[in-house]
């Protein structure tokens, strides 16, 4: 079932995909923020688009790129939209294509909406997490009507496992230790394991959609960076739990960092 917030939400990521696209072929300046991590003219102009079709729906929004609520007016938001208007942005200004637009809306702490598009192919993912339904797109154009984008997606769903070998994401060129000793458990069990490689949210969408197992999540990342992510995994019967907690990543929190986390059934 699609619900309007979930239109709303598909739309305003294919247009800022197109501007993220624009963008991208062209010669761009990278600026360095006060948390030292970089920003284009893509970030600043997907943002401005997504604002545009997100503030209509009076649901407040927590994005990257624009200036953060206090948590004192915050803890009263029983909904909310979290966004990362350009996902991966190291990705982007390496112009490997692994950049996503991440679009979620969250309900008391938890996500129940998803939508991550990755402009460079022109491949959606969106999530219901209240009907369990979670689909792919691969689209021709930027410009579609959703009706259409809902005619041409298909289901995903998680792998079942297999007895023997693991695929874990990770990164192929540096792990940290952390993911090293988890990946050292795996093969203690007598595990064989692969390591899986994307950028971005998309390492969610790896897991959601039967290419991996596990995501092992020893780094840092933000509420943008995962809410999108989370509900496309939590639609397909995986779970998101914080190393922290031993419970699911929760949102809108005081602190918008999140804890260590780990992807899996």
């Amino acid at each position: 079932m699609i619900v309007s917030e979930l239109r709303i939400a598909i739309e305003a990521s294919l247009q800022a995909g197109k501007v993220i696209m624009d963008v991208y072929d062209t010669v761009f300046s990278v600026e360095i923020k006060d948390d030292k991590s970089p920003l284009t003219e893509a970030d600043k102009k997907a943002n401005d688009i997504i604002n545009t079709f997100l503030i209509p729906t009076q649901i407040p929004i927590i994005s990257e790129e624009n200036k953060q609520t206090d948590y004192s007016e915050r803890k009263n938001w029983a909904t909310c939209w979290i966004v990362d208007p350009v996902d991966g942005t190291k990705e982007f200004i390496k112009r490997n294509g692994e950049f996503t637009v991440n679009i979620a809306l969250v309900k008391n702490g938890n996500p129940v909406l998803g939508v991550i598009y990755v402009p460079a192919t022109k491949t959606l993912y969106f999530a219901n997490v209240d009907t369990n339904e979670a689909f792919k797109a691969d689209l021709e154009s930027h410009d579609i009507t959703v009706d259409k984008v809902l005619q041409i997606s298909k289901p995903i769903q998680a792998k079942k496992a297999n007895a023997n070998l693991v695929q874990v994401v990770g990164s192929r060129s540096h792990m940290n230790q952390d993911t090293l000793d988890f990946v050292d458990c795996l093969i203690a069990e007598g595990k064989e394991v692969e390591i899986v490689s994307k950028g971005s949210s998309l390492k969610f969408c790896l897991v959601a959609e039967g290419e991996a197992d596990v995501y092992p999540r020893y780094a840092p990342t933000m509420e943008w960076d995962t809410a999108a992510g989370h509900a496309i995994c939590n639609a397909v019967g995986l779970q998101v739990i914080s190393k922290e907690t031993n419970k699911p990543l929760a949102y809108n929190k005081e602190n918008l960092l999140n804890s260590y986390f780990l992807v899996s059934k």
